[in-house]
C-alpha cells in the first residue's frame, strides 16, 4: 500500500513538473516569436497623465496556463520528495526487521527517485544550474533500467510486477531525457514535458490509484 501512496504523488508531480517545462519551453522561445511591437516591456508603458510610469503588463507567457514560476513548482516536489523518504525509510526499516530483500531494495529505489524530487525543489527555488542533477538524473536512469530488467525477469506472471517493470523501463526513458536536457543542454524541454506528463498519469498515478484501490495487488 506504501507503493500506492508513492506512486499517487509521484503521477501529480511528474504531470505537473511536465506542465512546467512546456511553459519553460515556451518562455524560452517567446522573443523570438512575438513581434518587438506586441511584447510588453516596461519601455513600452506610455506614462499616465502625471507623468508617472505604468504599471507594467505581466509578460505574455506568464499569462499562459502552462507557465508555472520555479518557486511554485519547488513546494510540489518537496512535497513528494518528503513521501518519498517515508515511504523507503519505513519499507528499509520493516524489510531489515523481516530480513526480507525485496522489501529493503524496493525502499532503496524509492528513496533513489525521492531524492530527485528534492534536488529539483531546491534548483528551482534557488534557481541554480542543473549540471550536476542531470548526471545524478542519468545514475538513476541507468539504475532503473536495471531495475526494470529485474523486475520482469521475477514477474513470473504477476500482472502488477510486469506493470511496475514497464514502468522501471519508461522511468528510465524519462530520466535519461533529464539528463539529455540539463547536462548536454539540448533543447528538447517540450518533448521532455510531454514524456513527463504521459508517464506520469499512466507508470505512476494511474497504477498508484488501482493499488490503493485494491483493483491490482502484487503476487494475485
Amino acid at each position: 500500500m506504501l507503493l500506492g501512496v508513492m506512486l499517487l504523488y509521484v503521477g501529480a508531480v511528474l504531470a505537473v513538473n511536465g506542465i512546467w517545462l512546456l511553459g519553460q519551453a515556451r518562455a524560452a522561445r517567446r522573443p523570438a516569436e512575438v513581434p518587438a511591437t506586441e511584447r510588453p516591456l516596461e519601455s513600452m508603458e506610455p506614462a499616465t497623465p502625471g507623468g508617472a510610469a505604468r504599471t507594467p503588463s505581466p509578460p505574455v507567457t506568464e499569462a499562459h496556463p502552462t507557465f508555472i514560476q520555479n518557486r511554485e513548482i519547488a513546494v510540489l516536489n518537496l512535497f513528494t520528495g518528503f513521501v518519498g523518504i517515508v515511504t523507503a525509510v519505513t519499507q528499509a526499516v520493516q524489510g531489515n526487521a523481516g530480513d526480507d530483500l525485496s522489501v529493503i531494495r524496493g525502499g532503496a529505489f524509492i528513496l533513489l527517485f525521492a531524492f530527485t524530487y528534492l534536488w529539483v525543489a531546491y534548483n528551482a527555488y534557488m534557481n541554480a544550474g542543473g549540471h550536476a542533477f542531470g548526471w545524478y538524473c542519468l545514475f538513476v536512469a541507468i539504475t532503473a533500467a536495471a531495475a526494470g530488467g529485474y523486475t520482469i525477469d521475477q514477474a513470473a506472471g504477476d500482472d502488477a510486477s510486469i506493470w511496475l517493470g514497464i514502468d522501471w523501463f519508461a522511468w528510465a526513458v524519462l530520466w535519461g531525457m533529464f539528463f539529455v536536457l540539463l547536462t548536454l543542454e539540448r533543447p528538447i524541454a517540450r518533448s521532455t514535458g510531454w514524456v513527463a506528463i504521459l508517464e506520469g498519469i499512466g507508470t505512476s498515478w494511474v497504477f498508484g490509484f488501482l493499488l490503493l484501490q485494491g483493483t491490482v495487488v502484487f503476487g494475485k
